[in-house]
């Protein structure tokens, strides 16, 4: 007999039936989901034709993992360049804070002493978190650097519990909670990061998993976050597609069967399969608040969800930026291939060299005409990166008039003009190059050498 109640729905204002309490499916030998993840064959999208409704929360915002997911993948920041990427950070989310955490290791002295030099730019905004191994040690740490919230590993997928932890999954639940209760004794909030959750059994684990955190977060009066881990880039965000590969699946039944608000749950994707940023977008549409990023989507093997991805899919969603000073993105972009040395591939959107540099002789004579043609928007507003022509046996003195103005970002005083002797003497030798055979675009770096020489030659002073 069921005996769910049936109560009146103040957001649909329709009759609706309990829905069912999940409690943990305990079992013997573990569930890989293997139809969907033959490891001998490219995993399989399957569907269900399940659609669960948008609810897009009232707000959301950016997390940040640069110091920590993104310092897995690369050789480890200094102290300074991480006080100067907090600081950019810090400028880029804006008054309102829409990068609202950034998070840390704690382990060595140079993590510390970097949060520490954070912690003393007294910025509300991004908070300063952590990352911490699973101890009351480092619990106390947390707390004793003023601390009021850090992450702690909670690996839900039986792929895990069963093949890493040997454990099953009372056990790895039992473990987790007493963890968190530790954590908990000290003040400190925790955030659960739910790793491998695309290859968790969702009603059997996951969810009865997040109704006891919010049976922990009610006895202590102290917020839990859930932070859903796509560690393998398994989400999609394909509508009536079956879980735990589908994003707005997970994200709602976190939140309509586990009881996590909105404000409390985070997505935390991986670029394996090229979905990191629709898979983010998704979480943000079907009820999570946060999204978990990292600078330029550097992390583990094919990185995280970019920063500067989410800051512009944000400003499409809410129609503002709200306050996110969008220049600040080529600021970093320059910083961080000059100071730190790491080349961004040139064909990155936003921060790559060559993201707004028409190439095809039809584009860019479309694109001096009315840069709207073929320019996503306006660029030099948002990113202080004025669009490019790139330089062809086509594109004539005024060609590449525009691209010595632009790439060299010339003030309008000593803007060239197609008749200056330096443009000539460029379009000669581009001229010549065709003549002799070539059929490629000219590269900007052999542009920049030519344009060189023919300074010198002219004893002209061009920046």
């Amino acid at each position: 007999m069921d005996n769910r109640r049936v109560k009146m729905d103040s957001h649909t204002n329709l009759l609706q039936l309990e829905e069912h309490m999940y409690h943990l499916v305990d079992v013997e030998t573990p569930n890989v989901f293997r139809n969907l993840f033959p490891y001998d064959e490219v995993p399989k999208i399957a569907f269900n034709d399940r659609i669960v409704p948008h609810h897009m929360p009232e707000e959301i915002w950016i997390t940040d993992t640069t110091f920590r997911d993104g310092q897995q993948s690369r050789a480890p920041y200094t102290t300074e360049q991480i006080v100067t990427l907090f600081d950019y950070f810090h400028k880029l989310g804006g008054p309102n804070g829409k990068i609202r955490q950034s998070e840390f290791f704690l382990y060595s002295k140079k993590d510390r002493d970097a949060v520490y030099k954070c912690m003393e730019r007294g910025y509300k905004f991004p908070e300063v978190t952590s990352w911490i191994r699973a101890s009351k040690k480092d619990f106390e740490l947390v707390k004793d650097l003023g601390m009021k919230e850090t992450g702690i590993l909670v690996s839900c997928s039986d792929y895990h519990i069963f093949y890493k932890m040997k454990m099953t999954r009372k056990q790895a639940m039992e473990h987790y909670l007493s963890v968190i209760k530790e954590c908990l004794e000290t003040g400190v909030s925790p955030r659960c990061h739910l790793e491998d959750i695309t290859r968790a059994d969702i009603y059997g684990y996951v969810i009865p998993f997040c109704v006891e955190l919010m049976k922990l977060m009610e006895e202590y009066q102290i917020p839990i976050k859930v932070r859903c881990c796509d560690t393998m880039g398994y989400g999609v965000n394909y509508a009536g597609a079956v879980i735990p590969r589908s994003v707005q699946g997970i994200i709602y039944g976190i939140m309509t069967h586990a009881g996590v608000p909105s404000e409390l749950i985070e997505w935390h994707g991986h670029n394996d399969f090229y979905k990191a940023v629709s898979n983010s977008t998704t979480a943000w549409l079907y009820g999570a608040a946060g999204v978990n990023c990292s600078l330029f989507g550097i992390g583990e093997r094919t990185g995280n969800t970019p920063i500067e991805a989410m800051v512009f899919e944000y400003a499409q969603l809410r129609g503002t930026l709200d306050g996110m000073d969008t220049t600040v993105i080529t600021e970093m972009a320059d910083y961080y291939q000059r100071e730190i040395g790491y080349h961004i591939p040139s064909r990155t959107p936003f921060v790559g060299q060559n993201f707004n540099v028409t190439r095809a002789g039809i584009h860019a004579d479309g694109l001096l005409k009315n840069e709207e043609i073929y320019n996503i928007f306006d660029t030099e507003k948002f990113l202080n990166r004025p669009v490019l022509v790139a330089v062809s046996n086509t594109s004539g003195l005024a060609g590449i008039a525009h691209w010595i103005n632009t790439y060299y970002r010339l003030p309008e005083e000593k803007r060239l003009s197609k008749d200056a002797p330096l443009v000539e003497m460029v379009k000669n030798w581009v001229d010549k190059e065709y003549e002799d055979g070539r059929v490629t675009v000219i590269t900007d770096n052999e542009l920049i050498k030519v344009i060189d020489d023919c300074c010198k030659k002219l004893n002209y002073v061009l920046v």
